[in-house]
């Protein structure tokens, strides 16, 4: 096996093990790059002949399943609290942040509120939860 085999083996776990620690598909097509460099080194194609195959086999992937991969990060559904996010519900306590009070319910789960722009939001007004810090919801008036 050729030096030029064990450092495009080497590149491709690199890329991979990037790739598998962002689970983002930042990087696959850089794997398959290195891997189709790494047979045209086996085959005994000379350095400038593998650095073009991993750039164009990179670029080719690159561009066929790069609109796969944002349509699939875009199906991902937000998990546990970021769930939360962007759901509507009512308050069941007037939310006031200056005497630091207020209660939304969501999913038959009371939460402390608090007003994302600082306003007083009466008890049975419709919210829209914004953002969640520690145990408490920001939220705003729904319109």
């Amino acid at each position: 096996m050729g030096a030029n085999v064990i450092n495009w083996l080497i590149l491709f776990i690199i890329f991979l093990i990037f790739e598998i620690a962002t689970v983002s598909l930042i990087c696959i097509w850089f794997c398959l790059g290195a891997l189709a460099a790494m047979t045209a080194s086996f085959f005994g194609v000379g350095l400038e002949g593998q650095l073009f195959i991993f750039a164009v086999v990179s670029l080719i992937t690159l561009v066929l399943t790069r609109p796969a991969a944002k349509r699939f990060r875009k199906s991902i559904k937000p998990t546990n609290v970021n769930a939360l996010i962007g759901l509507e519900t009512y308050v069941i306590e007037d939310i006031d942040n200056e005497q630091n009070k207020g209660e939304i319910k969501v999913n038959d789960v009371i939460w402390n509120a608090r007003s994302s722009d600082g306003s007083l939001i009466s008890k049975g007004e419709k919210v829209v939860i914004n953002s969640i810090q520690g145990v408490k919801v920001f939220v705003s008036k729904v319109k």
